[in-house]
């Protein structure tokens, strides 16, 4: 049976163990193309939006009054059924300890600790500590992106456009300090609230991601101008990230990928980058 690419950029040197057994336990569960290891998926899926659920529920006081017994069963049931998961990945793989120090292993470890050890914490004194050691089970819903296909390609279009991203991130980093500075010089003397420049730092995150809780506003007719434009800059901050993420996405997808021509005479996209000629018209893109 033919072992299926793990999409995690960290598991892709993970390789199925030498035994037979090791590669046909491997094709089920780390692949997802055989009928086998999509029943697989569909099945680990499911336990991890019950378990999930669980979660939520629990968080509810009527709820976990009333059905907190069915709650632990099934949390039992479903942390058994992981452990017995993870045991089966770490049986099946060339190298189970660089399994476990992948993302997806450690979130597998992430996800189950916080049932066990409410095993050893169960005085009144730790309860509200188990109470938040268990909602780390959250963390199970991480292992969802194991299964999304499209998630291979979001990654790689998230490394690629990561460094303009990174650039952009910077120069807004510098700017909300300069402008939380501007504002303090402005206002500090307004008696509105801007007493000292992390709080001014503070307005201007607050401002720039257009959130606006409102606690804190410039009064005076310059801190108001000023607030415009951080207003303005805002949108910046949503549309610059989501355009570079999206056109590599599309780059991606075509063929040749951010390196693929186009032709001028009848507007073809997509073209390889080595291509002579276009497909569509035959017109030569050398002469371009």
């Amino acid at each position: 049976m033919k072992a299926a690419e793990t999409p995690a950029a960290d598991t892709n040197s993970i390789q199925p163990g030498p035994a037979p057994w090791q590669r046909a336990w491997f094709g089920v569960i780390f692949g997802h193309e055989s009928r086998p290891g999509k029943h697989f998926d569909v099945v680990l899926l499911g336990v991890i939006l019950l378990s999930v659920l669980v979660v939520m529920l629990e968080s509810v006081g009527s709820l976990a009054a009333r059905y907190g017994l069915w709650f632990d069963v099934i949390e039992w049931v479903i942390t058994l059924l992981f452990s017995l998961e993870f045991l089966a990945r770490l049986a099946c793989v060339h190298r189970p300890w660089r399994y476990v120090f992948s993302f997806f292993g450690l979130v597998d470890i992430v996800s189950l600790l916080p049932t066990y050890l409410g095993l050893y914490y169960a005085g009144a004194d730790s309860l509200a500590t188990i109470r938040t050691l268990r909602l780390l089970r959250v963390f199970r819903v991480l292992k969802l992106a194991r299964h999304v296909r499209e998630a291979r390609g979001l990654m790689i279009a998230l490394r690629r456009t990561w460094p303009k991203i990174t650039v952009f991130l910077s120069v807004v980093f510098c700017s909300i300090v300069v402008l939380g500075t501007v504002i303090y010089l402005v206002e500090g003397d307004a008696n509105s609230g801007f007493d000292d420049i992390p709080t001014s730092v503070y307005w201007a995150i607050v401002t720039i991601t257009t959130v606006g809780y409102g606690d804190i506003h410039p009064v005076t007719p310059l801190g108001k101008m000023i607030a415009a434009i951080v207003m303005l800059l805002g949108y910046a901050i949503i549309i610059v990230p989501t355009g570079l993420f999206s056109a590599q996405m599309i780059s991606d997808r075509q063929p040749g990928g951010d390196a693929a021509k186009a032709c001028r005479a009848c507007g073809a996209t997509g073209l390889a980058a080595d291509a002579r000629f276009c497909q569509s018209c035959g017109v030569s893109l050398d002469t371009e």
